[in-house]
This record gives structure tokens, sequence and C-alpha cells, in this order.
């Protein structure tokens, strides 16, 4: 794992290498082992390394044999030797045992093909000299990031690994996009391929670009299909299931430094767990977080697993206190990012660095293969919808819906009024309702008129409802997926073990986010993934021989923290603080925040999402203004210590 950057200027004659290097000094926690450059008008290329495989010859930039095609890379190649295999009897000559430089000799035989023959999670650039091109790729599902921009003076192409690279650049272009403020307070993070800053992209998942000094071009290369082929059979497609996941395992064991795995106590991981330990002659290295608070505590679950499997186990018990990680909250993930989960996973990552270089998780079983609960209740929700007629479901039982009381304090069996609400609706929509924290009038409510006027009408859930009409054809089951894949798993899942374990250094490997893994299921039909109540049922059931009977059969929790306490709590001062500062009102509606937080401390309602993204947005507004949080917040902790 690594980070890269660089730049393509307008002008062929002049560049300047020590911008190359600023930039990547930003990007020094992704690669701390080494810094390499490549630096020819009119394009300078640079990369922090990581070193994972082919520790002595594996610095980047690498080229082909006449040095006219180079290459810098974050991520890894699991089929590499394969392809270098092939490549070498082509002719072509290598120099390093890595799989950075098989992308060069890739290159000359493929040209912009290159992402499509790669089985890996990746972000890399390439620079032709004698085309005088730079091509940019980044992996299938989108486990690593890439931003870029064309709105710097002087440049035709800027990019990097992480926005704050690109912040560096004289002349970058800071405006914010409100587009992006309002995705945010609604989905809690940037959505793909916009940013915070208007200027700049994301390069979206399974997409390349070339670049010139005369313009840039964008493409997919790749797009999952879903064709579910009612002909498979349930035996036949868990062996299916079952021998692509070991080959998925034993292609991310391959490493020259220590590799172990988080456990997190649920099926995902432990499965993954099992396969290193089928595969590994010596135990595995196990990383488990718990928490004081039970609620929240898995560990009873990864000591089973654990156990089953002999590993080399460790775990912490920690107490999360805000004020330990606010500040790498905001660092890192360099643009408003409110999922916070991220706080247990900066926890764990940070305890496996002590001992490993590489942890490999279970991220992507659960958009893969139907693991979420929201999936069940989607499915639930069309078929009610199924049986009323559309005029009924939108008159009465929107009605309903929407007089009817929100009850957060009450237990769930007691709170329809969400139920009624998605029923009334089209799956599009109830599928945005669940999955957003401000909505609609609570959105319009929250927003500042400065956001609101430059929003020209722009909507957040139309942008969502649009993936669902492409896909309208399709099950209930596929069309959540599938938007989730294009939505929740790149902008949030993989951001958050992104940021998180390169916080400390740390490289993290999903098998379940092998590509070949995904296009195999979905092309099983939907029945296959939820079953009656149970998700990922054929996921379960093919990894059963490797997990505890007692993980598959408990119901799933995910990776949280106390947030409704802390609002309450140990946030209150830091919230103040942040929030109700006079220049946040370039963004929120300050009277309709101080109705969400009195509403928050009456214990009345549970706000602790909308009370995150508020804080999160005003962190990053903090850090984008001065470039300093974690001052602020250590002065806040203290006076309201004293």
């Amino acid at each position: 794992m690594c980070g890269i950057a660089g730049y393509l200027t307008h002008d062929p004659v002049s560049l300047d290498p020590s911008l190359l290097r600023g930039m990547c000094d930003r990007l020094a926690h992704r690669g701390p082992d080494s810094y390499g450059c490549f630096a020819e008008p009119p394009v300078a290329l640079g990369h922090r390394r990581l070193s994972i495989i082919d520790l002595s010859t594996g610095d980047q930039p690498l080229g082909n044999e006449d040095g006219s095609v180079q290459v810098i890379f974050n991520g890894e190649i699991y089929n590499y030797k394969e392809l270098r295999q092939e490549l070498r009897g082509k002719g072509h000559q290598f120099r390093t045992e890595s799989d950075t430089e098989v992308l060069a000799h890739l290159y000359e035989e493929v040209g912009e093909r290159v992402p499509e023959f790669l089985n890996g999670m990746f972000a890399f650039a390439i620079w032709d000299a004698r085309r005088e091109r730079l091509m940019l790729a980044r992996d299938r599902l989108g486990k690593k990031p890439l931003y870029y921009t064309t709105a710097v003076k002087g440049f035709a192409l800027c990019f990097a690994s992480e926005l704050k690279a690109l912040t560096v650049i004289p002349g970058f272009d800071a405006r914010v996009n409100h587009r992006a403020v309002a995705d945010f307070l609604s989905l809690s993070y940037v959505p793909d391929p916009d940013t915070i800053y208007e200027s700049t992209s994301k390069l979206a998942p399974a997409s390349a670009l070339v670049a010139t000094r005369s313009g840039v071009r964008v493409w997919r290369y790749w797009q999952l299909r879903l064709n579910a082929d009612r002909g498979r059979s349930l035996e036949g497609s868990m062996e299916e299931i079952r021998a692509l996941a070991k080959d998925a395992v034993r292609r991310r064991l391959l490493s020259d430094v220590p590799l172990g795995a988080f456990l997190s106590g649920g099926v995902d991981s432990s499965a993954v767990v099992g396969l290193m330990a089928e595969q590994n002659p010596d135990p595995v290295k196990t990383f488990s977080i718990g928490f004081t608070d039970k609620r929240f505590d898995e560990l009873e679950y990864a000591r089973m697993s654990a156990a089953m499997h002999a590993t080399d186990h460790r775990e912490q018990v920690v107490s999360p206190r805000i004020e330990d990680v606010f500040d790498v909250l905001v660092e890192h993930f360099d643009e408003p990012f409110a999922d916070s989960s991220a706080i247990p996973m900066l926890y764990v990552s940070r305890m496996a660095r002590e001992q490993v270089t590489v942890a490999l998780c279970g991220d992507g079983a659960d958009e893969i293969f139907g693991g979420y609960r929201r999936y069940l209740h989607g499915v639930i929700e069309e078929r009610l919808r199924r049986r009323f007629p559309k005029w009924f479901r939108q008159s009465a039982i929107q009605a309903a819906g929407r007089y009817y009381p929100k009850f957060d304090y009450l237990p769930q069996v007691f709170r329809a009024k969400t139920l009624l609400t998605n029923v009334a609706d089209d799956l599009g929509n109830a599928y945005f309702t669940t999955m957003s924290a401000f909505r609609d009038a609570g959105l319009e409510a929250v927003l500042s008129s400065h956001v609101r006027r430059n929003l020209n009408g722009y909507s957040p859930r139309e942008r969502f409802r649009g993936m669902f009409k492409d896909v309208k054809e399709y099950s209930p089951l596929e069309q959540m997926q599938w938007v989730d894949l294009q939505t929740y798993l790149p902008g949030d899942i993989l951001v958050k073990a992104d940021r998180a374990t390169m916080a400390y250094s740390l490289e993290s490997r999903s098998p379940w986010l092998d590509y070949r893994m995904a296009e195999l299921a979905f092309g099983l039909p939907s029945d296959f993934k939820l079953h009656g109540r149970t998700g990922k049922y054929i996921f379960k059931r093919a990894v059963a021989p490797y997990v505890p009977k007692a993980v598959i059969d408990r119901k799933k929790m995910g990776f949280s923290v106390p947030l409704a306490e802390w609002f309450r709590s140990a946030l209150k001062p830091i919230f103040r603080a942040l929030v109700f500062k006079p220049e946040m009102e370039e963004f929120v509606a300050s009277r309709e925040v101080e109705s969400i937080w009195e509403g928050h401390q009456s214990r009345l309602h549970n706000y602790d999402r909308k009370l995150w993204s508020l804080l999160m947005l005003a962190a990053w507004s903090q850090r984008h203004r001065s470039g300093r949080v974690k001052d602020e917040v250590a002065s806040v902790m203290q006076s309201a210590a004293s």
C-alpha cells in the first residue's frame, strides 16, 4: 500500500520537482518507507512506499526496458505472477520481483486496456513518453482512492491518493461544492465522483482516465452485470463460492512482511480467518477490539473463532474517548465523513499495526451477498407495496405516515412512521429514506440560505432515485445491492477502511471484494442470498465449516460507539465549540441546528447521526479554514475538565 501523486503541465519545458515532493510529503503516512520520483517535462510522478512485496528492489517509479513507460502504483495486483509469466513469454525483460513492473510491460502489450487484466486493488498512473499521455485507473470496486483536478492554472492534470496532497498546489481552487454539502448531510459521506471541492473529482471505481496537454478523457472499463441464473442449483453454487473464497484468500496471503487479520466476531471476518488458518502453517495473527460498554462488545464471539482456528489472538478492551481520535478523523479523511464506525476501526488498526503490516478483513460480504437488515426490510416493504393500488398508497398510507408520531425513544416495534412512509413510496425513494440522515424538508431546513441558493434545485434524493431507475427491471434486492455498490460501498465502507488503516501505515485486504466474487454473487437468484428472513444465506452455508455455529446463528451487530450518550456528555463542549461558530452559518441554519441539539438533549429524540454529521462538517470546516482542529478540541476538553 502506498501513496501516489503527480501532475502533467501545459508547458513541455519546465516543471517544479519540489512541488511534487511537497505533495508526496502529505502522503507520508501511506508510505513511510521511501520516496521516489520521476520528473521529466511535462510530467512529474511521485511515490511514497509502504514496502509489502519485493522489499529490496520494488521502489517506484518503475519503467519498461528503455524507460519510455513509467508507472507509480498504490495497491496490490493479486494475479501479477501469472501476468509476469505471460509477459516474459512474449519477450519482456524484468528487473524486479514487484507487481508494479508488470503494469509497465502490460501497458506495452495492451495499452489502455491494462486494468481489464488485473485482479487486485489499485490506483495507478502510467506515463507514456512516446505518445505524451498520462493514464490513471482505479480498481473495479473502489478499494483504492484517486483524486484529480484539471482546474489549476498551468496544469493539464494534477492527481493524488488523497485530497490533502492536491491542496498544497499553488492556485488550487478550494471553493466548496455545495452539492457535496447537501449529499454529505443526507448520506454521511460525499459520493463518487464528487468531492467537497468544486474543482476536484474522484476517479470513480472501475474507471480510467487519459490526459494529454490538450484534454482529458474518462471511461468505465467494467460494469457489474445483473444476470441472475434461475437454473443454478444451491449446492453447486455453494461449492463455487467456497472454491473462489479459498482462492481469493490464498492470493491475499502473498506478503514479504508480517500479516494478520481483523476478527470482529461476525461471520465475514471469521470466515476469512478460517480460510487463512487452513492455508497457513503458522498460527494466524488476529486482532479484536472490545468495549467496556457491553452493548457494543463482540469479543465473546471473536474468541470463539480464535479458539476454533488456534490463532495467535490479541484483543484490547477500550472505553472509546472521542478526544483520542477526533483529530485523526479530521486529518485523514480530508472531507466531511460521518460514519462513526470509523472510530473503532481506528482503534483496531492502531493495535494491529503494532504487530503486522498487512491485515485481511471481511469487508464487502454484506453488499455482495445481501447481508444488511435493510435489504430484508426493503423486500418486505416492496411486498406490502404490491398489495395496495398506487392511489391508495399515495393517499391513505402516505397520510398515515405523515401524521404518525416519531417515537425515537420507544422500542422499534412501536416505530411505524418510516414503514408507512416507505410503503407509500417507490423503492428508490424508500431506500433513500432508509439510508439518509437529513432529507427533504429536514435537509431544506438545516441548510443555510446561501447553500440552498447555490444548489439550483439539486436534490440528493433525485440523484439516488435515478440510479434505481437504471435497474428497475430487476428484483428489489438486486436493485438495492446495485445502488449500494455505486454509492455506499465506495463512498463509505471503503473510504473508512482505507483511511483508518492508512492513518497507521497498515494495508488492509478484503477477499470478499475480489471482483470475481461480485460477478458470481450477482449471477445468483435473489432467494439464494436473502432466504426467508436470513441474509447472506448461501454465503453463510458456504463458509459454515470455517465459522463457529454460534457466530453463524447470532444476530448481526454493527461496529458502533455510544454516540447518543456522547452528545449528552463528552461531545457537548466540542459540539458547541465547533458547530455553533458564526462561520458555520455559511453551511447550516443555526436556528435549526439549535432545535436538533435541544431535541436530542431532551431525550425524547435520538438525533445522534444528524449531530455527528453536523460535527464532522464543522470539524472539516475548521480545518479547511485554519488547518488546525486538534488544538481547539484539546483546549475545549481542558476547559470542560476544569
